[in-house]
């Protein structure tokens, strides 16, 4: 295997449940920048010494965001997409006759009718290579104007935001589907799931501030799909890179897995993380993206709360602050902490200096110390104050769920 050309990269395929595991490892060494052939980027099928080298490869190599690939993935090798619509004809005419058509496919509210502008193929976990036909599967140019439909309707407020989400979270899954059947990888599938990862972070952004039984579920798993989605990504770049070369959004990208360490519970259990800033491009760990990234998570670990929220509010993207919004009460609830059994007792701490720290409004700083178990009072000139040495701080186990918004008018905007 010493000399061996390694195979160039393939979307992982979306045939069974078996292949959801949660994966949270950016990419292996660079192998197939170095051993494989110049790749066409702008070629959106694979070449028949590509499929050979796949074939014969599969199962001596494994890619970094899975164990297992599908078996009867060599009877589609050469498919080619040739469905002209955002939904076959023939899955849009099943669903009219069973009344499965979403809110958003259906002709003047009709749950029987639907139309090739309103239909869009919808997820399927298990396909039967025997009987899929290339009638059955949308080529690039049509998966790209089904992705430019759905996002359209995620700022749409006719319905509540989970069902737009559940909307497009599962037929942007039966795009990744159709793009992983066909092997497509090249550099304008790039830009696709860079638009897919962040539809992921925003959707989880706008769940926090939903309410409902299934909104823990649909998160779960919107968090599930984003971390996927952002491996693919980094195997993309790394499958279309030429030397020295980097994308114009490759360093926030990269930046995205950084910060969602924030969140304990979404770290994998595979190689740590400083490991894995081994294998990054020394241009992207130069870059202010991960500069930043790295510096955030450097603050939330020595709990220096001040530097984490102000540099946040400074310095962070939009999609960067989706992220880093939910550690954010957990930093605000260290610096009240801090405050209430580091303050001086007779001299209640006051609640505006208080509100600058940690960039609330008065009101919602009152509101938090409340939910905290923590009293406030009023001092002799009416100004609001909190009283320190108090014994009943608590921390909710999971956190405090109320939303408190970074007071920030650059984010406002």
């Amino acid at each position: 295997m010493a000399g061996r050309s390694q195979p160039p990269y393939r979307p992982r395929p979306y045939f069974s449940s078996s292949s959801s595991s949660r994966s949270f490892h950016p990419s292996q060494p660079s192998r197939n920048s170095q051993s494989h052939p110049t790749k066409n980027v702008n070629s959106s099928t694979p070449n028949s010494t590509q499929i050979q080298n796949n074939a014969s490869d599969k199962k001596t190599s494994s890619s970094s965001w899975g164990k297992s690939i599908d078996e009867d993935i060599d009877d589609i090798q050469n498919l080619v997409g040739t469905c002209p619509f955002m939904c076959p004809v023939e899955e849009r005419e099943k669903r009219e006759r069973l009344r499965d058509l979403a809110v958003f496919e259906r002709l003047h509210g009709n749950p029987r009718q639907s139309s090739p502008s309103l239909a869009v193929k919808k997820f399927c976990r298990t396909i039967s290579v025997k009987t899929l036909q290339d009638s059955d599967v949308r080529p690039l140019s049509v998966l790209e104007d089904t992705l430019n439909y759905l996002c359209n309707l995620l700022d749409s407020t006719e319905h509540p935001f989970e069902v737009v989400h559940d909307f497009i979270f599962d037929r942007m899954r039966s795009i990744r589907q159709d793009l992983s059947m066909q092997n497509i990888s090249c550099s304008r599938v790039v830009s696709m799931y860079e638009r897919m990862v962040k539809f992921h972070i925003i959707s989880q952004h706008k769940l926090r501030r939903c309410s409902g039984s299934n909104i823990s579920s649909l998160s779960y798993l919107n968090m599930e799909q984003l971390t996927k989605a952002l491996a693919t990504l980094f195997n993309l770049y790394e499958a279309n890179r030429t030397t020295a070369s980097i994308f114009k959004n490759e360093a926030e990208f990269f930046s995205f897995y950084v910060l969602l360490h924030l969140d304990s519970k979404t770290q994998g259990t595979g190689e740590t993380l400083s490991l894995w800033f081994r294998r990054v491009p020394s241009h992207i760990m130069k870059s202010t993206e991960m500069n930043f990234a790295r510096k955030i998570l450097r603050y939330f670990k020595l709990g220096f709360y001040k530097k984490f929220i102000h540099t946040t509010e400074s310095e962070a993207s939009y999609l960067q602050y989706c992220i880093i919004e939910p550690s954010i009460n957990e930093v605000r609830a260290l610096a009240i902490s801090c405050v209430n059994y580091g303050g001086y007792k007779p001299q209640p701490f006051p609640l505006a200096t208080l509100s600058k720290l940690l960039m609330m409004k008065e009101w919602d700083v009152a509101s938090f110390c409340n939910d905290s178990g923590l009293q406030t009072s009023v001092d002799e000139e009416g100004n609001s104050c909190l009283p320190t040495k108090q014994t009943t701080l608590i921390h909710p186990k999971g956190g405090l769920h109320k939303y408190y918004p970074l007071e920030s008018e650059r984010f406002e905007r």
